[in-house]
C-alpha cells in the first residue's frame, strides 16, 4: 500500500466490533429438540477506519461470512456490540438499519448468480437508488452512466443484460452497483475468489483505486494470503470462528505468531521454495468441526501484544 493511500486512513473508526458471538442451534427429531450448536462466531473484536482495508482471512467455514453478515444484521448475534459511525447496530431500529444499509454495501463471491438475468445493468444499477429515493429517473440514468466510468465499462452497456458480459465484467458491475449509494462501507465477500488470477489483478486494481479516489473503507474476506499481501492494511486471521492474529500487513506476514497463520502462509506460492521462511508449516487436509453440544461452554483466551500494532491469541 503506497504512502498516498496511507494518508487517506482516519484514526477514528468507522466500524467497531466488540466481543462478537453468533451461533447457531442445530435440530433433530419430531420435537425437534436442540441436538448441537454452531459456533460460527466467538467473541470476535476489530475495527475497521475510514480509508482502509482490514482483510479477514481464513479457511472455508472459519466464520468470516458469519462475521460479515452479523455487520449487516442480516444473521442475529447472541451476544456483542457492532458500532457504525458510533450508533449500536445490534438491536437497532428499522430506521437506523436502513440509514446504514444506504452507506454499508457488499459485493459477494459469485457475480454470475448477483446479478439479475431479467434485468438489464441499467435497472441493476438504479434499482438500489430507487429503493432509497435518490433522485428521478433521468439523474438515475446519468448516475448509472456515471458508476460504469468508476469500474472502466462504456455507457452502451448499460442496456445490455448481464448473460451478455464476462465473469470479470460482471464483478465490475457488482461493485459498480455497490458504489450506488455512495457508501463509506463495501464489504467484499471472496469478491475475487471466482475469477482468474488476471481478472483478480484487475478487479483488485480497481478497488485500491476507488479507495484512494473516494475513500471508502474495505471489509475484505478472503482465503487467498497472496491477495490479501497485496490489498490489505491490516490482517485479522480467523480461526474455527475467532481472530487468532491481528495486526498490520507487514508484521502478520513477515512476522506471524499463531501456528495458524504460520499455516496460511504456507499457501503463498514463492518462486523458490528453498526460501521460504522457516518455521511455517503445511495446511491440514482436515479442519475440526465447529459444532459444539448445546451445553457446551468456550473458553475465550485472551490477545497478547506482540508490538502496539500486532496482537496474537494465546494458544
Amino acid at each position: 500500500m503506497n504512502d498516498a493511500a496511507k494518508q487517506n486512513i482516519v484514526k477514528t473508526p468507522l466500524v467497531e466490533v466488540r466481543n462478537l458471538v453468533t451461533r447457531f442451534d442445530l435440530k433433530g427429531g419430531l420435537m425437534g429438540r436442540i441436538t448441537g450448536r454452531v459456533h460460527a462466531v466467538e467473541n470476535v473484536s476489530f475495527d475497521i477506519f475510514p480509508g482502509e482495508t482490514l482483510a479477514l482471512v481464513g479457511e472455508s467455514g472459519c466464520g468470516k461470512s458469519t462475521v460479515a453478515r452479523s455487520i449487516m444484521q442480516l444473521d442475529k448475534p447472541q451476544s456483542g456490540s457492532i458500532r457504525y459511525d458510533g450508533t449500536e447496530l445490534i438491536g437497532a431500529s428499522k430506521t437506523t438499519l436502513t440509514r446504514f444499509r444506504r452507506e454499508a454495501q457488499m459485493v459477494f463471491q459469485d457475480p454470475f448468480s448477483s446479478l439479475n438475468p431479467r434485468m438489464t445493468i441499467a435497472q441493476a444499477l438504479m434499482d438500489p437508488m430507487r429503493v432509497h429515493r435518490a433522485g428521478r429517473t433521468t439523474q438515475l440514468r446519468k448516475r448509472a452512466v456515471d458508476l460504469l466510468a468508476k469500474v472502466n465499462l462504456p455507457a452502451d452497456h448499460l442496456e445490455r443484460y448481464p448473460h451478455a458480459f464476462s465473469g470479470g465484467q460482471r464483478q465490475r458491475i457488482c461493485i459498480a452497483r455497490a458504489l450506488a449509494l455512495d457508501p463509506r462501507l463495501m464489504i467484499a465477500d471472496e469478491a475475487v475468489a471466482s475469477l482468474d488470477v488476471t481478472i483478480q489483478a484487475q478487479v483488485i486494481n480497481l478497488l485500491m483505486d476507488l479507495q484512494r479516489d473516494i475513500g471508502i473503507a474495505i471489509l475484505f474476506i478472503s482465503h487467498d494470503m497472496a491477495v490479501v499481501e497485496r490489498i490489505a492494511h491490516r490482517v485479522a486471521v480467523m480461526y474455527l470462528g475467532e481472530i487468532v492474529e491481528i495486526g498490520d500487513r507487514r508484521s502478520v506476514f513477515n512476522n506471524p505468531q499463531h501456528p495458524y497463520t504460520k499455516k496460511l502462509l504456507s499457501t503463498v506460492p514463492v518462486a523458490d521454495p528453498a526460501r521460504r521462511p522457516i518455521g511455517r508449516e503445511p495446511m491440514s487436509d482436515e479442519i475440526p468441526s465447529a459444532v459444539r453440544a448445546p451445553d457446551f461452554v468456550p473458553v475465550h483466551l485472551p490477545m497478547n501484544q506482540i508490538s502496539p500494532t500486532h496482537y496474537v491469541r494465546q494458544s
